[in-house]
């Protein structure tokens, strides 16, 4: 008998991406990074969310949420960009100028195993990954920090993950992660593909209707080329 895939008590665990649009640099300066865990802490407050990890970069960030309802991720998600967007604007005097994020936030769920370790892990080192810190923990605006000063404002965002974190977590996340593990996880961050063990991604995708994000990228072949 095949075995069920696994699905997480209490809603999937999800991979949630935004980017600037054009790239543009979101944060210059340690105001604009605290300003926008000042929006995280209210958006949970308002639209509660469950966050696991995130990380902060200079124009993009990612984040680890385990929503409990089918629309509390939306919701959470439009009030924390809308509010930045309105505060980022508003601070600067650009009020009115078009959108501040490329688009609508991008996102994938995960397999509540091995996967879900992996996908935070690859949150977590974002900063180490792009040369920005010498150590994973020593990114002030990420996660991994946070779990390493539980005293910071910030702390109180984290939730408990449906699974136990290695007990060597933080050396673990400053090893080198697998180049076929990090394309991997890009790949599910592009196409919103739902990344788990062959069973679990069959049942997710067709639960959620994303048979979409299961297709080959590009354009399909003309009859012709077929022919060839």
């Amino acid at each position: 008998m095949p075995r069920r895939a696994r699905q997480t008590p209490g809603g999937l665990v999800y991979h949630v991406f935004n980017r600037a649009v054009g790239k543009m640099a979101l944060f210059r300066k340690q105001a604009d990074y605290e300003a926008f865990e000042r929006v995280m802490i209210e958006a949970q407050a308002i639209q509660p969310m469950r966050i696991l990890g995130w990380c902060i970069m200079r124009n993009h960030w990612h984040m680890v949420l385990w929503p409990r309802g089918n629309k509390d991720l939306s919701k959470f998600m439009f009030w924390l960009t809308m509010t930045h967007a309105q505060r980022w604007r508003h601070a600067r005097k650009l009020v009115g100028l078009g959108p501040l994020y490329q688009g609508r936030f991008k996102a994938f769920p995960m397999e509540s195993d091995r996967h879900m370790g992996a996908v935070l892990r690859y949150v977590e080192r974002n900063a180490l990954r792009a040369g920005l810190s010498t150590r994973a923990e020593g990114w002030r605006w990420g996660s991994l920090h946070v779990r390493q000063n539980a005293g910071l404002k910030a702390a109180e965002m984290l939730s408990a993950p449906p699974i136990a974190l290695k007990t060597d977590w933080v050396n673990w996340v400053n090893e080198p992660q697998s180049k076929k593990e990090e394309d991997a996880i890009r790949e599910c961050i592009i196409r919103n593909r739902p990344w788990g063990s062959a069973g679990w991604r069959a049942e997710t995708v067709e639960r959620l209707g994303l048979e979409s994000s299961m297709r080959p990228r590009g354009r399909p072949r003309k009859a012709k080329d077929e022919e060839k």
